[in-house]
């Protein structure tokens, strides 16, 4: 049974709640269970990707897991351990989604995430991607339109999420989070009752992560100073343990459950060393890395418990606290991650099978009801045939950190532009973080409106801008700036470029060509992108200085078109970018 909230909606934003201090009377500690995970990504059916793991012996084996039916029963056999708690995520819980809930605005999403209890989600980059207005919808429900889809298309009206979606850092132009930045959750009556204060943090990046007019007049202040300034004010209204739900994370070089913090890095730790350290646990996300640390083998003097649950609803974090009521504070804390093994299936690297050695769930009925009604109304359209195709398309990167989709999607994109008004596009770029999965086509060859929308979701417009060389080599500049995050761009055919990383900032391009010939130093160029790169995306902000711009068809239909000829179309050639860096 779900745990209710103790406190009125006013309370969660910290306003009007009296402490639960009693005085020192002896009580026994008070255990209690925190059930996270992240970065769900509207993941409604299983996955079919597996989880690279290990058996009891040591040996690599590969585990189906994921899918929300399976995931609503893994969290309800952890629940039944402890009739004492929460259920948290820490963001992207919406955005980058699988057809059955793109189409449908994540609504069903939502509607699962209300069946299975969640007490807590903070927003990650994705939920802004269709903009302000619409997350506001999505927290409060109704049937407004803000964006090209229809909303309340299944389930009418959308009643909108049960659970708060906490936004302690985004700020808006009053000066007040954009919606509730705090919660609380108490257990236990009396003298052994305890409290646990929630903060939920969106990663300071958002902005070039999502199309910036949908954050406009938004501002993410400082993940560590926003946490640290509501630690006190948390402790004042009676927490006892601070949990931080953040939507930023790190990298390891050790498994998923692995507690040794081996080979750590990523955007995270410098908000880890910045934070109070009355803060007892962080829930991350963000890197789509599983793990489970205690901090302080990393940085001593900050003794946080740090998860993260992976992907796509594959895991999930199972955080133990105990809690002294009368001090009021943390006795002791650990956390397992958990595999939540669902249905076997038939993958590009062959069976993966259900496995004895790892705990099986079923699905939860009515999860699983809800999935399907979902898949009904969006089969339809996610099976209509759209294209042929010589082979897969890939996200699999080559030594020049291009790939096949990649590729493909960038010429889909040119030709679709060539003969643009105000005229047509020379060259198209594309962003890997764009790619979500691979477009395999049947055994004949055909390919599917649903599995080109699996591969990039986001319904972006593609646009044509004209830019100089200089700014061209100055966006190319731009793939190496982040150390943590080199991204290469996928050319279009007949545009060519290399690159060495040894060489300083702002001189790792060294050739630029265009159809065999070098970019005239004066030139100007037409050059497609999507509407994410073209308004600076993915800190790509030299798009944002092209001129003329058109806009064009959206990126979807840029790629049907490109595969919808009488031949399958051949998957285009890698080499288009030469990585030139010494080994």
């Amino acid at each position: 049974m779900r745990m209710p909230l103790i406190l009125s909606a006013a309370c969660l934003v910290l306003t009007g709640c009296a402490s639960h201090r009693t005085g020192p009377s002896a009580a026994a500690p008070v255990a209690v269970k925190l059930i996270a995970f992240n970065d769900f990504h509207g993941n409604l059916s299983p996955p079919r990707i597996s989880i690279e793991a290990t058996d009891a012996s040591g040996a690599p084996v590969r585990v189906a897991a994921g899918g929300v039916a399976y995931l609503a029963s893994a969290i309800d056999n952890l629940r039944a351990q402890n009739p004492n708690h929460a259920v948290v995520s820490a963001g992207d819980m919406i955005g980058a989604t699988p057809i059955n809930s793109a189409l449908f605005l994540d609504e069903p999403t939502i509607l699962a995430m209300n069946m299975i209890g969640v007490d807590f989600n903070a927003a990650g980059n994705h939920e802004f991607d269709k903009g302000r207005a619409e997350l506001l919808r999505i927290q409060g429900g109704g049937c407004a339109q803000y964006t090209r889809l229809e909303p309340c298309r299944v389930d009418k009206p959308y009643p909108g999420a049960a659970f708060p979606i906490l936004t302690a850092n985004t700020i808006t132009e009053t000066g007040l989070p954009l919606l509730a930045p705090t919660g609380l959750k108490s257990f236990g009556k009396g003298k052994n009752r305890v409290t646990i204060g929630f903060i939920g943090l969106t990663l300071t990046g958002t902005p070039n992560l999502v199309s910036p007019s949908g954050v406009a007049g938004l501002t993410f202040a400082d993940e560590a100073a926003t946490a640290n300034a509501l630690v006190p004010q948390l402790k004042a209204k009676g927490a006892d343990a601070i949990v931080i739900l953040i939507h930023q994370g790190l990298y390891t070089a050790v498994g998923y459950n692995d507690k040794s913090c081996g080979g750590m890095s990523g955007d995270l730790m410098a908000v880890l060393d910045k934070l109070d350290p009355a803060v007892d646990v962080v829930i991350s996300g963000h890197t789509h890395v599983s793990y489970v640390c205690d901090y302080a083998k990393v940085n001593p003097a900050r003794p946080f418990l740090v998860t993260s649950a992976g992907k796509n609803g594959m895991f999930l974090s199972d955080i133990r606290l105990t809690l002294d009521p009368v001090a009021g504070r943390v006795l002791a804390k650990s956390a397992d991650n958990l595999v939540v093994q669902s249905e076997a299936f038939q993958g590009l690297r062959g069976p993966v099978a259900l496995r004895d050695d790892f705990p099986k769930f079923s699905p939860r009925a009515d999860l699983a009801a809800l999935v399907a009604r979902y898949d009904a109304a969006a089969k339809q359209e996610a099976t209509r045939i759209v294209g042929r195709m010589s082979g897969a398309a890939t996200t699999a990167k080559s030594p020049s950190r291009e790939s096949l989709l990649g590729n493909l999607i960038a010429d889909s994109q040119l030709a679709a532009t060539a003969a643009a008004d105000k005229g047509g596009a020379q060259i198209a770029l594309m962003n890997p973080d764009g790619l979500r999965v691979d477009i395999v086509p049947g055994a004949d060859g055909t390919v599917t409106f649903g599995s080109l929308f699996a591969a990039q979701p986001f319904s972006n417009a593609v646009m044509v801008k004209t830019m100089t060389t200089a700014q061209i080599r100055a966006v190319l500049e731009q793939q190496f700036n982040d150390p943590q995050w080199t991204r290469i761009l996928s050319p279009s055919q007949g545009f060519r470029f290399s690159y060495d990383m040894s060489k300083p900032e702002g001189q790792r391009i060294l050739a630029m060509s265009l159809n065999g010939v070098p970019l005239a130093e004066d030139g100007r160029y037409r050059v497609a992108m999507n509407s994410f790169l073209a308004s600076g995306g993915d800190k790509f902000s030299v798009f944002k200085d092209g001129t003329e711009a058109v806009t064009g068809p959206l990126d979807i239909d840029a790629l049907i078109g490109w595969l919808s000829g009488d031949a399958p179309r051949a998957l285009p050639a890698l080499g288009r970018g030469t990585n030139l860096t010494p080994q």
